[in-house]
């Protein structure tokens, strides 16, 4: 069963500085990934939580799944130290059951946790969607529903306001929007609470130019059936309602109003600091500090609830052109900010933060969990 790891907004660490530059930029293989993991568990035992998850994740990937319930388990144990978030690491650890072909004792497992009634949205939405990828759609109807239940507590309203002030409010959304794709599924009616799942949709959309894809027909499930079999009919009919959504007529891209981060490759760095040397005040003068800067900028703008978020990759012919253009200086923060919004007004920025698995925005192909993502780099 393939991983579905998401990024929560909750339990936000400061990471450290004086962590010494442990990741090269050269590509690991999962089960390298998980020993690195494992010994810098050891050596930083403030990250020991998200270090030990990271290396379960990676073992997992590495087809070690002994090697990843270990690990789980021992996160689970008090005496070994416990953790932070059982709840999740338990949701893990029954997915990791699951893949391992050990269906039975996910069972048990999963009725374990029920039994529990834990609060955390994130980990229910992780054990239905165990049930949602084996196929047994009501089944996982019934815990994207009981995991609401739980997580807001018995006769709680569910409203879209509630939601969004919910103290793990990703987590939520996931179970109201899962719970309405599996019930589009099995062809129930709309209820109160998938009307709550199309408003938090429409919410997160915004401020998207032009027509909002209702869950309705994201959710359609022969839709979905034909996308999953790679149907090109159906993929040239995806390609070009997203060209109509993303782009206006005349080829202007359009979209959410972003939050763009400068990030200077090495080439580009040595060029900008040559050329204006008082830059150096506001990006130091080592490209690994900037690195660590951007990241660091970004996470302290989402702690103070931006979204939008993305990484413009700067180039110093960019930033002429940019001031040639609008004027003023590239040595001053404004023309630099300037030249940031431009790129992703244009769409020359990604967006931020990557996909865990997915490839760093820095551009060094390894995992961003693994690279300007990993919890133990400054």
């Amino acid at each position: 069963m393939a991983s579905k790891r998401r990024v929560s907004g909750k339990n936000k660490k400061t990471r450290r500085a004086s962590v010494p530059r442990q990741v090269a930029r050269v590509a690991l293989t999962p089960a390298q990934d998980a020993e690195e993991c494992e010994r810098l568990a050891e050596q930083y035992p403030e990250d020991r939580e998200e270090l030990l998850r990271e290396a379960a994740d990676a073992w997992r990937s590495a087809g070690e799944h002994d090697r990843a319930l270990a690990l789980y388990e021992r996160l689970l144990d008090p005496e070994s130290g416990g953790c932070q978030e059982p709840d999740v690491v338990d949701a893990w650890r029954i997915h990791t059951l699951w893949d391992a072909g050990r269906e039975d004792e996910g069972r048990a497992a999963a009725s374990s946790f029920r039994a529990r009634h834990p609060r955390d949205a994130e980990a229910w939405s992780l054990v239905a969607e165990i049930f949602e990828c084996a196929d047994e759609t009501a089944t996982s109807a019934e815990w994207y529903t009981t995991g609401v239940t739980h997580a807001l507590g018995a006769g709680a309203p569910v409203t879209a306001d509630v939601v969004e002030d919910f103290r793990d409010s990703f987590g939520l959304k996931q179970l109201l929007i899962g719970r309405h794709r599996v019930r589009r599924q099995l062809g129930e009616p709309h209820d109160d609470w998938d009307d709550v799942a199309d408003e938090l949709h429409e919410r997160r959309a915004s401020p998207v130019v032009g027509r909002v894809r209702p869950l309705d027909e994201l959710h359609d499930p022969l839709r979905r059936k034909r996308l999953a079999e790679g149907d090109p009919t159906a993929l040239q009919a995806e390609i070009e309602q997203l060209a109509a959504e993303l782009y206006e007529e005349g080829g202007a891209t359009t979209g959410p109003l972003k939050t763009c981060v400068l990030f200077w490759p090495p080439d580009e760095f040595a060029q900008l600091l040559e050329r204006w040397p008082p830059v150096v005040d506001a990006y130091g003068d080592n490209h690994l500090d900037h690195l660590r800067q951007v990241e660091r900028t970004l996470r302290e703008l989402s702690d103070q609830g931006a979204v939008h978020l993305a990484v413009g990759r700067s180039t110093v012919s960019g930033l002429e052109a940019h001031v040639d253009e609008k004027g003023g200086s590239p040595d001053t923060s404004a023309a630099r900010s300037g030249y940031a919004a431009e790129l992703a007004r244009k769409g020359q920025s990604v967006d931020w933060p990557p996909a865990r698995n997915g490839p760093c925005w820095c551009g060094s192909e390894r995992k961003y969990k693994k690279c300007c993502g990993n919890p133990a780099i400054g």
